[in-house]
């Protein structure tokens, strides 16, 4: 059976975590994490970097420190994972659902306003498969009326909007370092700050509501509880699991793009006929190959084609079930406007296998089946 993921390891992981603990650190902030923060500062030119225990955790802090309060709005697409929606959700605050563009499977910008009230306070975008959002819009809208912007860059880490790197353009940005994303410490994410406003806050608010992290630079003498928060930082053993994938994150990147284009060149036939659509990269837009996705023609379709890849040994997937769909998003939120594309867009999507080191013999595989199925 072909895996739909296989998490990413390059083979240094368990050198460094050995390291870790003869170093006798292994609890939050220790020298990978340190490391860690500084290569993601430098390389994608954020302001701060602070590694959490997931990008669920991420979200969670830009959420508490937007400073949202019960009854304020939230603006965010309804095709996006449960997390997107939850950390908004733990503030009290109301979701609003907008409608996603069809060619990139992101909040469409153009349908921003007219979702816009007197109790909107933030716009939460979604990078989906790490192609951008429209952010020069996004942000020009919410600088028009005083709105603060979220970046779920979950799966953005390693792509750019015009130059810039994901989750570096908005007001804070979130990445997530879980299994399946392009570099893994099992379960972990990061916030990145782009407003130093924000940073003692930030820092206050993940260790536990205190000083603590004034005290480690020798800041102040003794640290004391400050305000709320809680145990966001992960353990130094994770840091050092993703500090060796960090270490040579363009290799895995060049790696899963080739994986990509093979792909597209392979199924760009098929495309040409009508039988499938690829996925839309913008001119602006350059992705890191986090997934592979083709749409069919319909729910029908893809459950059909599902089944006959399974049957041929590979394991394909969807996601999402709409949020506004679901019975936390009728209870928390609301749809603004018509949903013209997010439910039948979500209906088409189909996933393919992708991952660090995919093997293109098992792409042949993946590729053969498809056409197989549509008479080929």
């Amino acid at each position: 059976m072909i895996s739909f993921n296989l998490p990413p390891t390059v083979g240094t992981e368990l050198d460094y975590m050995r390291q870790a603990i003869e170093n006798h650190k292994v609890c939050g902030d220790g020298a990978f994490t340190k490391q860690c923060h500084a290569w993601l500062e430098e390389r994608f030119g954020a302001q701060k970097v602070l590694l959490t225990t997931s990008g669920t955790s991420a979200l969670e802090m830009a959420a508490l420190l937007c400073g949202l309060a019960p009854g304020d709005e939230v603006i965010l697409p309804s095709y996006t994972f449960s997390s997107t929606a939850t950390a908004f959700v733990l503030t009290g605050a109301k979701l609003v659902f907008a409608d996603i563009r069809p060619d990139t499977m992101n909040l469409d910008e153009t349908k921003l306003e007219a979702a816009i009230t007197e109790k909107t306070k933030v716009i939460c975008v979604m990078h989906y498969a790490g192609v951008a959002c429209e952010m020069d819009t996004i942000l020009a809208i919410a600088r028009r009326h005083g709105l603060l912007v979220v970046e779920d860059a979950a799966q953005g880490v390693m792509s750019t909007y015009k130059g810039r790197a994901l989750g570096t353009i908005g007001d804070f940005g979130c990445y997530s370092f879980h299994e399946t994303k392009n570099y893994s410490m099992g379960e972990g994410g990061a916030l990145v700050i782009n407003n130093a406003a924000y940073n003692e806050p930030a820092e206050i608010l993940r260790e536990k509501g205190t000083n603590r992290s004034k005290f480690l630079r020798g800041q102040v003498d003794k640290y004391t509880w400050i305000s709320y928060g809680s145990s966001y930082l992960p353990s130094d053993l994770n840091a050092a699991f993703l500090w060796a994938q960090l270490e040579r994150a363009d290799e895995i990147n060049e790696n899963r793009l080739a994986a990509w284009q093979r792909y597209w060149d392979a199924l760009s036939p098929l495309a040409e006929e009508g039988k499938i659509a690829l996925p839309v990269i913008p001119a602006d837009c350059v992705h890191n190959a986090h997934m592979f996705y083709i749409k069919l023609r319909d729910l029908e379709e893809r459950t059909a084609l599902t089944a006959h890849l399974r049957e041929d040994g590979v394991l394909a997937c969807f996601h999402y079930i709409p949020l506004h769909s679901a019975p936390a998003g009728r209870q928390y939120g609301r749809f603004a406007g018509e949903d013209v594309y997010t439910t039948r867009e979500s209906e088409r999507l189909l996933r393919l296998p992708m991952y660090y080191g995919l093997d293109p013999a098992d792409q042949d595989v993946v590729v053969a089946s498809i056409r197989s199925f549509f008479g080929r």
